[in-house]
């Protein structure tokens, strides 16, 4: 067996065939050239299969045995369907255009009957059927266009319910042969050769979806929404249209937005798993594919199955993603049920296959004893079974197992494949795997699908029970390591003896003090470890403390001149040598070694707790809270003692006055001191530069993701030399108790919060730091929730306050497993990770969704509206740039249904100010240029309004939203400089401009917007007699120029305000803006004679001559208001003499 490819990226699914049907089709004698299978259907029960003479064998699939055939002498079988909620029915059309219910009868065990019969569509090819969800009711549409239903009658009800009025009535008549239909909910979907339909069957009311055209066959279906958030909103629909898209429409018919496959296709096939030859796998690159899909099912779950006569390909839209597509050689028909599909090909093949997860299909391969075709899907699709999580499906000694199965002689390569699959395999006893365990062995969780263990911590339980019993097993552990230290120290003064200096000199600090008094802390876990490893670990650490000090004593023992001696006041105290002092005794941390003079750790400790309760309860004062100049000093007092605990070392020894001594300083050194060479000094300080450099290097990133469109902040400082960013700190230096931990976190936010900061010269002047300074540095006991909401509202217009609060999330979120599966890439399998997730943490989920934005732009952040409302507007327009912020705006508002989406965009407007920004951008982005909706002098250009508006349902809504007068006139100028003349004219007509929204309409030159919803309606003589004038003067200034050209697509679509559709319209001569028109339309309205006073009145009537055609119209007109006054005085009078008969 040649080496087998192994696919680049993880995919999670694949198509497997598991059953051959061959066999069956033996049995019915389908397999022979005279009768074959031409349709088919499928359910829980049932596969049913229509034959060429006229037969239709129901199998029953629990054993794939045969249990009825139905026969029929009307024709071959075309279509069949069965009832989805009673399986006791199914519908059959023959050739002929004959419509047949079948009831089975089978749990009353009698013979089949028909129940209902339809020749309505008698002499056509019936090209689908469907079946009522809810009724026994059957639609069918044929190649002629008509669409009918079949209302079935049931024994079960009695004889009279086949009695029933009109059981066969036709619905519409399309304008082309029908493709595909659906129902869902009482609508009816029909999808024909040019377009598709949505018919509520019970109000007879018809919807087209969409306005485009197109040409050929392209199907539809309902997509119902039952996960998560989208539960128990109105079904979607999906259409295909030309070019490998899909039209996602709502319930109504209108379309929210198209999908594009035909790049995301340009990938290589999924190999289809079968029985009946090896998995193949062409590493090739695909080119794009454009695609008409001739059908689209529902399938499994939030799914939808397309084919053509050589693949099949299976869509996730709601990600817009493509979970797989399979080379099936020439297919025809497909049926499905949930995850299964049953195959019809072109020469009455039956093949039947699943849609499964990896570690299922290798699971399912095992246990059918298929070795050489599991260790082959293994290989091929070894980044899928690689994760610990796979291991519950498929453990490593079920492997193992595979491998011993597999032929040394044949499938030598195979197992050598095989094996090195093996060795990359996570084990479920891995560390993180244990500590899942350990977890799991006290707490309930549930594993998700990306690997993820989500625990739910049960209070009262075994849980309790064990955290307890871990702190008393803390509390022996750390008595055994005192115990253990003393061991130690009692080594390192064996070995301090041995290399005393000549003449008995002993540095005091190793004699004065025991070393119980510094007992060696080592703060344990929620889980630790065995006592055998602890002890190991504090003892290595130990032994790596007192080799080091052993060392300096070496040193200082072998450089006499460096020890220190009392300040000769004859020689002064001038010294060559540059050190450090630090306490000789045992040290509570090795790494920070601070002088003998300073309070230690644990008095510098409970000194911040005391002043932490005293600010606590100085806040509660009214007089303090109400306070902001007390409040802000009380906070500023507490923030130096917090500084001199836990600040960084350098503050640290800036806060306590720490003795630095150079090469020319003064030194005053004490006694007992331990010193350090320069050498060491500088390695020291090397190293903790190189910390520092490494810091900055990784926060580099998140300081160059400032939008390019926010203004630059002015610097805090004044000088030129800008300062270096503040090393981010997101684990405390020192273990803290968890009430500590929460009131330091309550001050800490709070100062943040209140800006307790001076200006940039007096924070220079003292040394402290700014509000992106106190963040990056005390970020460990921010409130993660409060300083993200604290970023959007007040320090808004400070990009770097968020950006650092980011480049913080990102750091917490590093070792997070959800990162692990965004760094793989497949963003259809983060998206569905983060949903299972929940409840979300804010802060958390928007680091999530900024790796996501940064690994796949714009795709992903089209999908984030899912994530609302915990993830906000304001979160994505500081994250993603203007033209995403935008898409993700139109997905969101798009996402809610149609009566919701003002008030819903009208909630996000916090604060007011953002409907001018929002609308800015809409009006800039996806727009037609302003030369082409302006002329040179600002006027509106021929028929501009014509063009389509990217965001156009976004402007709509923006615009229609309740504002006050200032923010409309605001608004509309906007409009109008940008050229948005369809909004222009509604504002105009709010505000009572109504004169300058008329003007418009005649220079735009389109009786259309003399009609609403897009449009205004002269309401008096006045404003007729001024649009006259206006259409007049409007010719005028025209005449002696030639309209600007324009294509005759654009002359008939529609407004850009009705979502920029295209739509057939009249001819231009009849929607021009003139003298003649206007007169006709005003006729229409009050009469002829009416109409031509007023063209009298204005100074027209010598101007404008009528044509044949409005002289005609006119002529009618007075025809029609005669004879209505004829009419009505008749009726007048019939009811006189019937009232005078009555009272007679």
């Amino acid at each position: 067996m040649p080496m087998l490819p192994v696919l680049p990226e993880i995919q999670s699914h694949v198509l497997a065939e598991f059953d051959c049907l061959d066999p069956l089709l033996s049995a019915l004698r389908l397999d022979s050239g005279r009768l074959k299978c031409t349709c088919l259907t499928a359910s829980r029960k049932w596969l049913a299969l229509g034959t060429s003479a006229g037969g239709l064998h129901l199998i029953q699939r629990e054993g794939w045995k045969q249990r009825l055939i139905l026969t029929h002498k009307e024709g071959s079988i075309t279509q069949v369907a069965c009832c989805p909620h009673d399986e006791d029915f199914i519908a059959v059309a023959t050739s002929q255009g004959l419509v047949v219910v079948w009831e089975l009868q089978l749990e009353r065990r009698g013979r089949p009957e028909r129940v209902s019969v339809s020749w309505e569509h008698r002499g056509q090819v019936i090209t689908s059927l469907c079946w009522d969800t809810a009724a026994l009711r059957v639609f069918a549409g044929d190649a002629g266009g008509k669409v009918s239903y079949l209302r079935a009658g049931s024994s079960k009800l009695g004889k009279g319910s086949g009695f029933v009025i009109f059981p066969v009535q036709t619905i519409t008549t399309v304008d082309s042969r029908v493709v595909q239909l659906g129902y869902l909910d009482g609508r009816l979907l029909v999808s024909s050769l040019s377009r598709c339909y949505l018919c509520d069957t019970e109000r007879e009311k018809f919807w087209r979806v969409g306005n485009k055209e197109r040409d050929g066959e392209y199907g539809a279906c309902f997509f119902p929404l039952s996960r998560g958030q989208t539960a128990g909103q109105p079904p979607l629909l999906y259409c295909a249209r030309p070019g490998s898209r899909l039209w996602e429409a709502n319930f109504t018919g209108e379309v929210l937005s198209t999908h594009q496959f035909k790049q995301l296709l340009a990938i290589p096939p999924i190999p289809l798993v079968s029985y009946r030859s090896e998995p193949q796998y062409n590493t090739a690159q695909k080119s794009s594919q454009s695609i008409a899909f001739p059908r689209l099912l529902y399938f499994g779950d939030q799914k939808l199955l397309t084919w053509t006569d050589s693949a099949i390909y299976v869509f996730t839209p709601q990600s817009g993603q493509v979970l797989l597509w399979t080379e099936v050689k020439d297919v025809s028909e497909i049926a499905v049920y949930r995850n299964e599909l049953f195959c019809l090909h072109g020469d009455g093949r039956l093949s039947h296959l699943s849609l499964l997860s990896v570690e299922r299909c290798v699971e399912r391969l095992l246990r059918r004893e298929a070795w050489p075709l599991a260790a082959a899907v293994c290989v091929m699709f070894q980044q899928a079974i690689a994760p610990a999580r796979a291991r519950k499906s498929i453990p490593i000694d079920r492997l193992d197992h595979l491998k011993s199965q597999l032929s040394v002689f044949d499938d030598v390569d195979l197992i050598g494949q095989l094996e090195e699959v093996i060795t990359k395999l996570e084990p479920l006893d891995s560390a993180s795997s244990s500590r899942r365990s350990s977890i799991s062995s006290h707490e309930s969780f549930n594993v998700l699908d990306c690997g993820i263990y989500r625990v739910i911590s049960r209070r009262g339980s075994q849980s309790d029970e064990e955290t307890s019993s871990l702190v008393s097993q803390s509390m022996v552990e750390e008595e055994r390591l005192k115990e253990f230290s003393f061991v130690q120290e009692e080594e390192q003064h064996q070995q301090g003896a041995e290399h005393d200096p000549p003449g008995g000199v002993i540095l005091e600090g190793e004699r004065s003090e025991p070393s119980s008094s510094h007992p060696f802390h080592l703060p344990l876990s929620f889980r630790p470890k065995h006592s055998r490893i602890a002890l190991q670990a504090v003892r290595d650490s130990v032994s790596s403390f007192v080799k080091k000090t052993t060392e300096k004593i070496n040193t200082l023992q072998m450089n006499s001149d460096l020890w220190p001696r009392p300040p000769d006041p004859k020689e002064g105290t001038h010294g060559n040598v540059e050190v450090i002092a630090v306490p000789a005794s045992f040290p509570e941390d090795v790494d920070n070694e601070e002088p003998i003079d300073q309070p230690t750790a644990k008095s510098e400790l409970q000194d911040l707790i005391t002043a932490t309760q005293r600010v606590l309860a100085q806040i509660q004062d009214p007089l303090v809270l109400f306070d902001p100049v007390c409040l802000k000093g009380t906070l500023q007092e507490w923030v130096l003692l917090l500084e001199r605990v836990l600040g960084p070392e350098e503050q640290r020894s800036a806060c306590d006055g720490k003795s630095v001594v150079g090469q020319e300083g003064d030194t005053d050194v004490p006694p007992e001191i331990t010193a350090i060479c320069p050498e060491e000094l500088t390695e020291e300080v090397q190293e903790e530069e190189d910390v520092v450099k490494r810091r900055d290097d990784s926060s580099q990133w998140c300081e160059g993701q400032e939008d390019h469109r926010r203004p630059e902040e002015p610097p805090e400082t004044t000088d030129a030399q800008p300062p270096a960013p503040e090393p981010l700190r997101v684990c405390s230096p020192k273990p803290l108790l968890s009430d500590l931990q929460a009131d330091l976190t309550q001050l800490a936010t709070l100062h943040l919060e209140l800006g307790c900061f001076e200006d940039p010269a007096v924070r220079n002047e003292r040394g402290e730091v700014g509000v992106v300074g106190f963040l990056r540095r005390w970020f460990f006991l921010l409130d993660q929730e409060r300083v993200r909401s604290m970023c959007l509202l007040s320090y808004r217009e400070q990009p770097e306050v968020h950006s650092s609060f980011m480049e913080a999330m990102l750091e917490v979120t590093q070792t997070s497993k959800m990162t692990e599966v965004i760094q793989k890439g497949d963003l259809l399998k983060s998206l569905r990770c983060l949903r299972e997730l929940q409840p979300w943490s804010s802060p958390v989920l928007l680091s999530h969704l900024h790796r996501l934005y940064e690994k796949h732009g714009e795709v992903a952040v089209r999908s984030f509206a899912q994530f609302y409302p915990t993830i906000l507007p304001s979160d994505i327009d500081a994250m993603a740039n203007q033209s995403h912020f935008l898409a993700y705006l139109d997905n969101l508002v798009q996402s809610r249904p149609e009566e919701q989406r003002l008030s819903f965009l009208g909630s996000l407007l916090q604060p007011e100010t953002l409907r001018q920004d929002w609308l800015v951008l809409a009006l800039t982005h996806d727009a037609p240029q302003q030369s082409d909706t302006l002329t040179a002098d600002g006027q509106p250009r021929w028929h501009s309004h014509f063009f389509s508006w990217g965001y156009g349902r976004l402007l709509s809504l923006l615009i229609r939203l309740p504002a006050h007068l200032a923010a409309k006139q605001t608004m509309a100028e906007t409009c109008r400089s940008h050229g948005f003349w369809t909004g222009y004219i509604y504002l105009c007509n709010e505000l009572q401009r109504r004169t300058e929204a008329l003007s418009t309409i005649c220079r735009l030159d389109d009786m259309c917007l003399l009609e609403e919803p897009h449009g205004i309606v002269p309401q008096t003589m006045e404003e007729w007699k001024v649009l006259l004038q206006l259409s007049q003067q409007c010719r005028a200034s025209s005449s002696s120029q030639t309209p600007s050209t324009t294509t005759a697509s654009s002359r008939t679509c529609s407004p850009s305000l009705s979502n920029g559709g295209s739509a057939e319209g009249p001819s231009s001569s009849q929607t021009s803006m003139t003298p003649e028109n206007l007169l006709l339309r005003l006729a229409r309205s009050v009469g002829p004679d009416r109409a031509l006073v007023a063209l009298h009145e204005v100074g027209l009537q010598s101007e404008v001559e009528l044509g044949p055609h409005s002289t005609l119209v006119c002529e009618l007109l007075r025809m029609a208001e005669k004879r209505q006054r004829a009419l009505i005085q008749t009726m007048l009078e019939r009811c006189d003499r019937f009232l005078w008969s009555q009272h007679a």
